[in-house]
């Protein structure tokens, strides 16, 4: 088996480990060069290839942290006369826990217009946290039986919505809607997938 790789395992800032997805690494990639206008996925593939490549013939672990992975994607643009792509890359992660940081989670359970008003009084609500997606990914994995990834897939996208959104507030009860609607989303488009 001397040719055989070990599949890559990434620590994620949250602590949770996942398997290394070189698709990741490409839209990332991705989306940074559209950023600075240059959408050419033929350039992302290829970028991800030396990434992937490095990961993987150059290190003698079998992990590697998710900022370990970002640090090397923004290298790689830096030495490829990408050094837009490699800003636009960091200003949108600075952007998302900037996001993260100032967002707050809040018990309520909003039905009525008259439950708006808890919302309004904040100051006295006592069950505010941090807003965490991996709290999203470990109830879907733990109570629902979801595999990693597709719960971290769904988390992502309802991150997305709160995100765009706006609020600095969310109630717990739009972000279980939110994780409904998206769980559906993407439960049937594995379904879709299963059959074709």
């Amino acid at each position: 088996m001397a040719g055989v790789k070990v599949q890559l395992k990434v620590i994620k800032a949250d602590g949770s480990v996942e398997e290394y997805l070189h698709t990741k690494v490409i839209g990332a990639i991705s989306n940074a060069l559209v950023q600075v206008s240059e959408p050419d996925i033929e350039i992302a593939e290829q970028l991800a290839e030396v990434v992937t490549y490095f990961l993987y013939h150059k290190q003698s672990r079998h992990s590697v942290t998710s900022s370990e992975i970002f640090s090397i994607i923004k290298a790689v643009f830096t030495a490829t006369k990408f050094e837009e792509a490699a800003i636009a890359l960091s200003e949108y992660h600075f952007e998302r826990r900037l996001k993260r940081r100032r967002v707050e989670v809040v018990s309520v359970d909003l039905r009525e217009l008259q439950d708006v008003e808890l919302l309004c009084n904040s100051e006295q609500l006592n069950s505010k946290c941090r807003w965490d997606k991996s709290r999203i990914v470990g109830d879907l994995v733990a109570k629902h039986g979801l595999s990693r990834q597709t719960a971290r897939a769904i988390a992502s996208m309802v991150e997305e919505k709160i995100f765009n959104i706006g609020l600095t507030l969310v109630p717990a009860s739009l972000i279980k809607q939110l994780v409904l609607g998206d769980a559906a989303a993407v439960l049937r488009a594995e379904r879709q997938l299963q059959t074709i």
